[in-house]
């Protein structure tokens, strides 16, 4: 148990010691950021699949995966706890119909913890909701830096989960989320003297958002053997929309800016009376969510399944940042995937053990620019490979890759090309334990 914490912990500080920009997209310029997936590196290998349940991996997306009798996994002795754990690093290659650029950021995706008591199970963990990196850059007419947007930031979630098992073929759950951050934006303004060199001090906006509210998301999931080897497994979630309140400041300077480093330094600041315009205090509202989906296999062999969300992100709006000439729309996303294990219980061949996942992914995310949706794509796989011992059997370390692309070259727009990396540890280990005496 020890060493097996310890090991979470080294993993988690390496994760965040490595992940100093969360995001790199242009597109979480817009709303609170870029939505985060709230899933592990197994359901991102599996196109965002979710609907599956197993004793010995957690299932962030689906509450009523925690409840479950599952003492059986070691001899009627002991419940398996789950510890995960991950992270991953994405590059991206970003493609405009004059030029292109390749940025690059790490991530801190998840942790949780899971513990079963009996048919009840709760868990509870840390992930990131939203992230917001950005550096954009517009020139005047002249060819000349005109005006350079920067932001940084997101949303956190911390959740507690409990689930419980109804039946044996039914189980259903809920979380509840303590939502937090801030987002921090500014832009610089460049203006020139009639010879066309810089001013000695350029104009410098920056807003700044402390974001907080709870809100909570509920699930069901049914499974059941419908032939003698072949299961059926399905499942709906539902997130009911909820508030975010927002505690924002902004403030107006003159700046200088280093030739050398870039740096800006403030001259003179102005503190904006957003107070006066009501938008010191101002509340967001978190889009209600449905997901649903399906699928069939073999225990411990295969399966596959399909998953459609829907997402009434038309209902987000930010008084604060209202004049961007975005919208919003409905958002959804259709994952396809699953695994294949050759045999799970092999010992002539570790890599028959290994845990083999694929998937697709398409997804409007809701966002309108220029009257274009800006839409996604992903093509996903991955392994787990098995870490345990013959005491432990059942952890597994978790590799998973995404190809993709996100936007358009249209209306003078951004194409996002990427590729992401994730790893991830998912640790199970016995408490609960009978002691025995000889």
């Amino acid at each position: 148990m020890i060493k097996k914490l310890v090991l979470v912990f080294i993993a988690l500080f390496a994760i965040q010691s490595y992940a100093q920009e969360t995001t790199a997209s242009p597109y979480s310029f817009y709303g609170i950021g870029s939505l985060k997936f709230k899933g592990t590196v197994e359901n991102v290998s599996m196109g965002g699949l979710s609907i599956y349940k197993d004793s010995i991996h957690i299932n962030l997306r689906n509450p009523a995966t925690y409840g479950g009798n599952n003492i059986e996994l070691f001899n009627n002795e002991s419940h398996p706890v789950k510890f995960a754990i991950g992270g991953g690093h994405t590059s991206t290659n970003l493609k405009t119909n004059s030029s292109e650029d390749r940025v690059s950021s790490s991530t801190f995706d998840y942790f949780a913890l899971s513990i079963p008591l009996g048919k009840l199970g709760f868990g509870f963990g840390l992930l990131p909701y939203t992230a917001v990196g950005y550096r954009l850059e517009t020139n005047n007419a002249a060819g000349d830096l005109d005006t350079r947007f920067r932001g940084e930031g997101g949303l956190n979630k911390a959740f507690l989960s409990f689930g419980y098992q109804l039946t044996d073929e039914i189980s259903f759950g809920v979380d509840a989320n303590y939502d937090f951050g801030n987002i921090q934006n500014n832009t610089v303004e460049f203006g020139y003297n009639s010879a066309g060199e810089p001013l000695q001090t350029q104009s410098r906006e920056t807003n700044r958002s402390d974001l907080s509210g709870i809100n909570f998301n509920f699930g069901v999931h049914y499974q059941k053997m419908i032939t003698n080897k072949l299961e059926l497994q399905s499942a709906i979630t539902f997130q009911p929309s909820s508030d975010i309140n927002s505690a924002n400041v902004r403030s107006f300077s003159n700046i200088t800016i280093n030739s050398v480093s870039g740096a800006e330094f403030a001259v003179s600041t102005i503190e904006a009376d957003l107070a006066a315009a009501g938008l010191d205090q101002t509340t967001l509202v978190l889009p209600s969510k449905l997901a649903f989906g399906a699928g069939i296999g073999a225990p411990r062999k295969w399966f596959a399944g399909v998953e459609y969300t829907q997402e009434n992100t038309s209902e987000f709006s930010n008084a604060l940042y209202d004049n961007t000439g975005t919208t919003f729309e409905d958002s959804s996303v259709l994952s396809l995937g699953g695994f294949f294990i050759p045999k799970y219980n092999s010992f002539s061949s570790y890599w028959k053990r290994v845990v083999y996942r694929g998937g697709l992914r398409f997804e409007n995310t809701g966002l309108v620019v220029q009257n274009e949706s800006i839409r996604e794509f992903g093509i996903s796989f991955g392994v787990g490979l098995p870490v345990g011992t013959n005491r432990n059997p059942f952890s597994n370390a978790n590799f998973g890759f995404e190809i993709g692309k996100r936007g358009t070259t249209k209306a003078n727009l951004i194409q996002e090309n990427f590729l992401k990396f994730k790893i991830s540890l998912s640790l199970n280990d016995r408490w609960f334990q009978k002691r025995k005496f000889d």
